[in-house]
């Protein structure tokens, strides 16, 4: 986390928390008193500390874990090498998992050096101007290193290397949950309340507990801390704040026990490093390769989209994924409540709102959305639609500009009907300009938790007959055997004849798509920027493209990292 607040004391990890385990022999006891008393003696001569980079060969492990007891491991992974890793640990009889963030333990004196050296560096670290982000590490173990030669206290690199891990951990991590932030399997993180165990979501083991919790002033420290770093203010009068973090992740606040009787608690939804591509789609079985040439060929032609769902059902990481096929040159304008969309564009308007400051108004999804018409965009990506900003979307797709958005909503009748009524109501006969709807859902499939495109609906318009709105069903997804059935569809009807295509030409236009992530789905073009780069190589000379993948000729098509 990027810092430029003020660091609690709090910050600091407890002695609890890093404490060795006390010995229980008398030889246990006397060495521990005359290491106590050798450092006595450091400090009155002096000393001279040369850190090293730490080599766990040379100087010995900085993290250890034996185990729990009546618990069988399963899996360990480092997630900040060679300071934190995560155990997971299982109950065979329970059939319950235990989230167990492992990292360096303090002896006593350390502990006392910690505390001195957190007061100390604090402010010449937060307050320094000339720190760059990318030399925070450096500075930092030039302070420590210094700092020590001041206190005249000699260590070995294992205790430098402690008290590194901490001090940055305090001062530019995430405190106690660094570890968990740093995790790239986790997905969501919950606290509940005052000395309550913290919560995540692993993408492998689901909802899990952990071994991390926060007493009453830590925990209320931690959420004013990360309201701050994000540019937010909380307090005991407006105690619930909804905020982006410096590193994109999502984050839900409350300050005290007037809202939340539990005590101060915080859910953070982890921003991906790398934002989801259409291939990583395929590979996790999202979708099919048919329909991700369907949408593929429907952004192009300017076909207007809605990503509905349930919580985490990966609305919002499809519709970012699938913005990818938005031709190169087009001027493209993103509006989010929180910075949670990510494209690799060039003609790209980013917006976000805002909340009054001490004077002025609101900046609302509706104030930006006038306002993105004034720009002239082909392409408007809305966050999510909830109000009154939906009207003027709808607006736009009958003027012409392509939309994007998502909803929560489980079903296609269920958007309808949300749509058409409080608080949204926009008119029937706007509804209709919608051209394709996708809904998603996490469901499980043999024992697993999986993500699903369940439907793909096409809006055909309203029945003179019955005055309803009427749909099909271009897509569907079986879950007997986790596979995707495919329709009539009256969008590539539409498609084919406003490009002046016969019926051969519109499969043949398909089937290039379908070839072509194929080609990019075998050789795992997931990082975004390379797919990117691929999709405008197809748009640039489609002819090209596809004579480079008929050839074999690897090297000349995908793009160096």
């Amino acid at each position: 986390m990027d810092d430029t607040q003020d660091s609690q004391p709090s910050d600091a990890p407890s002695r609890d928390e890093t404490a060795a385990e006390p010995r229980d022999s008398d030889d246990g006891r006397f060495d521990a008193v005359r290491r106590r008393i050798r450092r006595a003696v450091e400090m009155l001569r002096g000393s001279n500390v040369d850190p090293e980079n730490y080599d766990p060969d040379r100087h010995g492990n900085l993290v250890t874990f034996d185990g729990l007891d009546g618990y069988e491991e399963i899996d360990r992974y480092w997630v900040n090498a060679p300071f934190a890793f995560v155990s997971i640990n299982r109950d065979p009889e329970e059939n319950k998992h235990v989230y167990h963030a492992v990292e360096p333990q303090l002896e006593e004196y350390e502990y006392a050096l910690l505390e001195a050296l957190f007061d100390d560096i604090r402010d010449p670290l937060v307050y320094r101007q000339d720190v760059d982000d990318g030399d925070v590490e450096s500075v930092l173990a030039d302070e420590l290193r210094e700092h020590l030669e001041r206190y005249g206290a000699e260590v070995d690199m294992q205790t430098f290397y402690k008290l590194f891990y901490y001090l940055y951990r305090a001062f530019r991590g995430f405190n106690k949950i660094d570890p968990i932030m740093r995790d790239p399997h986790i997905e969501d993180i919950s606290c509940d309340g005052y000395d309550l165990p913290i919560f995540v979501y692993h993408d492998e083991y689901t909802d899990i507990e952990t071994n991390v919790s926060f007493g009453q002033d830590e925990l209320d420290n931690f959420v004013i801390r990360l309201a701050q770093h994000s540019g937010r203010h909380i307090s005991i009068g407006d105690p619930m704040v909804e905020t982006t973090l410096p590193d994109g992740s999502r984050a839900e606040l409350a300050l005290g026990e007037e809202v939340t009787p539990r005590g101060s608690a915080f859910t953070i939804r982890k921003y991906a490093d790398e934002p989801f591509t259409p291939v990583d789609l395929l590979e996790y079985g999202t979708f099919s390769v048919d329909q991700m040439a369907y949408l593929w060929l429907a952004i192009e032609n300017n076909k207007s989209l809605i990503f509905a769902g349930g919580t985490a059902s990966g609305k919002t990481t499809s519709m970012n994924a699938i913005s990818m096929f938005i031709p190169p040159r087009s001027k493209v304008l993103t509006i989010e409540d929180t910075r949670e969309l990510a494209l690799y564009h060039d003609n790209w308007l980013s917006s976000v709102t805002r909340d009054r400051m001490s004077e002025g108004s609101d900046i609302t999804m509706y104030d930006l959305l006038r306002s993105a018409l004034r720009h002239r965009p082909e392409y408007i990506v809305v966050g999510e639609v909830r109000g009154e900003e939906a009207i003027t979307l709808f607006q736009a797709m009958n003027t012409g500009h392509t939309t994007y958005s998502t909803m929560h909503a489980d079903s296609v009748r269920t958007v309808i009907n949300r749509l058409e009524n409080e608080p949204i109501n926009v008119p029937r006969a706007m509804v209709q300009s919608l051209d394709v709807l996708c809904v998603q859902t996490l469901t499980r499939f043999e024992d697993e938790r999986v993500r699903r495109n369940k439907t793909i609906a096409e809006i055909e318009g309203i029945d003179q007959r019955t005055g309803e709105l009427d749909y099909s069903n271009a897509y569907s997804w079986n879950p007997d055997d986790d596979s995707f059935e495919g329709g009539d569809s009256e969008v590539l009807d539409e498609i084919r004849d406003d490009n002046g295509w016969d019926q051969s030409e519109l499969l043949r236009e398909l089937q290039r798509r379908r070839e072509f992530l194929r080609y990019l789905w075998d050789n795992d073009v997931t990082d975004y920027r390379r797919f990117t780069a691929m999709i405008n190589e197809y748009y640039s000379d489609p002819d090209a493209a596809m004579a480079s993948i008929d050839d074999g000729a690897e090297s000349e098509l995908l793009p160096t990292d």
